[in-house]
């Protein structure tokens, strides 16, 4: 089961989701307040399991609608993924990965790890 860990930061509150191996598998934006933070988590809850993927690495990839994971490469040629609302707003981001192959495992790893997840107030 995953857990998700909201940390205070300088500039406000961030959420990192942990998979039952204790791996990061998704973080967050910067959010002002706690209570948008806890926002974040249950909008990654409730989109994450439902979210279709487009893959934007591929010639002519097909656009699904939101919610939705999109699989790009950044700029050191790394796959990474982002977890998209019904609005848009990205909501939770991955780690950089090696291969399209890990980067799809993290987004299922979102997607099982998130549903039921605790979650936990670091100090």
């Amino acid at each position: 089961m995953g857990k998700f860990f909201i940390k205070k930061t300088n500039t406000g509150f961030t959420f990192r989701l942990k998979a039952g191996n204790g791996e990061t598998i998704a973080v967050s934006e910067v959010y002002e307040s706690k209570k948008a933070c806890d926002n974040g988590i249950r909008s990654v809850m409730k989109n994450a399991p439902v979210a279709n993927v487009e893959d934007q690495t591929v010639k002519d990839y097909e656009t699904v609608k939101h919610p939705k994971f999109v699989i790009y490469k950044d700029k050191r040629n790394k796959f990474r993924f982002n977890l998209r609302a019904t609005n848009g707003e990205i909501i939770a981001a991955s780690e950089a990965y090696t291969t399209k192959a890990n980067c799809k495992n993290g987004i299922n790893s979102v997607k099982k790890n998130s549903v039921d997840a605790q979650i936990i107030e670091e100090d």
